[in-house]
């Protein structure tokens, strides 16, 4: 279904409503979902944290793997099945858009075409013309994401910067299906450990080894997608 999104307006969306969805199915056919930094530790217990790049920008986003191809996605369904849930698929189907009336503003928005969308059922978005309890901690939820983003990009910079990412492919075979997972970068750990002191310092003091260690401690999990594909 192609998406609708619209910015929210209080007469429109006067008896808007969402739905919870447990199983986040708007991401059942997504094998990889953006992560930002404040997330690494925790996401790193869950699933491999690597890095991709778009290859019309040149920029490198950081993601977790919830699948190894695209369509495959162990972990959305009736219920998430997961101990962690990525915050960038939490706050579907709302998202911040820039604001044309303001610009270096953004303004939320919302997908109509979702089906957790309606007038029927659900969390209000605004009650007696005003933005809802609901409405406002998502909006903060928003808020908090964009500005970890920002961080993130800065992080992830700094690494292509310092030569450290590594054009990886991982190949496997689960079940005689084989899988080779081209187009991720992960940090190479002996470039990392050949920096000179003043680049290894600078990631120390901006606070980037912490990240660094969490994306290379989540490889392991790689082992953990393979058991829930096999065994859900």
């Amino acid at each position: 279904m192609e998406a609708q999104i619209v910015p929210l307006q209080k007469e429109k969306h006067a008896n808007t409503k969402i739905k919870d969805d447990p199983g986040f199915a708007h991401v059942k056919d997504q094998h990889i979902v953006p992560v930002v930094v404040h997330e690494f530790v925790r996401a790193s217990n869950d699933f491999p944290i690597v890095f991709v790049k778009n290859n019309e920008s040149g920029q490198f986003r950081a993601v977790v793997m919830l699948g190894f191809k695209q369509g495959e996605n162990y972990f959305a369904g009736s219920a998430w099945k997961g101990v962690y849930i990525p915050a960038a698929i939490t706050h579907y189907p709302l998202a911040l858009v820039p604001d044309m009336q303001n610009p270096g503003q953004l303004m939320v928005a919302v997908n109509e075409a979702s089906d957790r969308v309606g007038d029927e059922e659900g969390h209000a978005l605004f009650e007696a013309g005003e933005p809802s309890a609901f409405l406002e901690r998502k909006k903060e939820s928003l808020g908090r994401f964009i500005e970890s983003d920002q961080i993130t990009q800065a992080f992830v910079t700094k690494l292509n910067e310092l030569e450290l990412l590594e054009n990886r492919t991982l190949n496997l075979k689960l079940q005689g299906d084989e899988y080779n997972i081209g187009g991720i970068y992960m940090v190479n750990e002996k470039a990392l450990n050949e920096l000179s002191d003043e680049a290894f310092g600078e990631l120390r003091k901006r606070g980037f080894l912490p990240l660094v260690y969490a994306h290379l401690a989540s490889l392991h999990q790689v082992n953990r997608l393979a058991d829930k594909k096999i065994n859900g």
